[in-house]
């Protein structure tokens, strides 16, 4: 389509031009905000130079947000969670200086990895979302799955004969987050694969988890020492690793909610005990 040329445009000529124009060369964001940018322009007396870049300038920061929410949606964040919203006074088990070095992503540009251990409601999850959010905000690939969810994609692709496939898809991602890693006790078969996967991306590509056990523990769920100290030595080498305590910030919030409605005599939440399937396949996701 060609549009038609003509000097002397009306004012109404001009916009419909614009429009049509912004519409063939697909630039919504300038097709929205013309109007308001020429009126700016005209007050601020910018010069031809001027105008034209604050056009352009919209259209690329609308065109970088979108890319932004389209991988954090493509990560696969069970819920929003954002640094922002995370008190650090609540837990000083986590150093501020520390998360906010992370939030940089150097350790992703490198490749290195990142272990988020200690109990349920110590604000594992949260961080590993949040620093998973800022990673895709700042233009890295991500993928968010829990433990057992891995795990027995991982098997299903094995028996359907596209393990390889599988691997290579969670291998090209810059961030993987795993998260509740060690809520589940997983046979020799469903250790191997997860090991497979954490060896595509040794040193190539970040891997960060959550895990409510120590790394003494980890015997726990996977139940071969020799597999457990290697998959600990993936997890570890050249990384970070943040311990969150023991003491349920959740829980203290839940309390103090309680307290605020019932008075003293609130019923006491109770605290909610580790659980660990059956050996083989994970079936349940904590």
């Amino acid at each position: 389509m060609t549009l038609p040329r003509q000097r002397g445009l009306t004012e109404q000529a001009a916009t419909t031009a614009i429009d049509t124009a912004c519409r063939l060369l697909r630039l919504p964001s300038i097709r929205n905000e013309f109007a308001d940018i020429a009126d700016r322009a005209a007050k601020d007396q910018m010069t031809y130079r001027g105008f034209p870049a604050e056009l352009l300038m919209a259209e690329c920061d609308d065109r970088a947000r979108r890319r932004s929410e389209r991988r954090i949606k493509a990560a696969g964040f069970p819920r929003e969670k954002s640094l922002r919203t995370f008190d650090f006074d609540a837990n000083p088990n986590i150093d501020a200086a520390t998360v906010n070095t992370l939030a940089s992503c150097e350790w992703i540009k490198k490749g290195q990895p990142l272990c988020l251990i200690g109990d349920s409601g110590t604000g594992k999850s949260h961080m590993l979302i949040a620093l998973g959010t800022e990673a895709a905000m700042k233009g890295y690939r991500v993928r968010y799955t829990l433990a057992t969810k891995l795990v027995n994609e991982l098997v299903e692709a094995a028996d359907e004969k596209q393990l390889n496939k599988t691997i290579a898809r969670y291998g090209r991602v810059d961030l993987l987050c795993i998260d509740e890693l060690g809520y589940m006790e997983l046979d020799r078969h469903g250790a191997e694969l997860l090991f497979q996967v954490l060896t595509e991306r040794e040193e190539k590509n970040s891997v960060a988890i959550a895990s409510n056990e120590s790394f003494g523990g980890w015997t726990k769920t996977f139940t071969d020492p020799r597999l457990c100290a290697a998959i600990v030595d993936r997890l570890t080498f050249n990384g970070t690793i943040i311990e969150t305590g023991t003491d349920s910030y959740r829980l203290a919030s839940t309390r103090a909610w309680l307290a605020g409605a019932w008075g003293r005599e609130a019923p006491q939440p109770r605290e909610s005990g580790r659980h660990r399937g059956r050996r083989g396949r994970c079936r349940g996701e904590l």
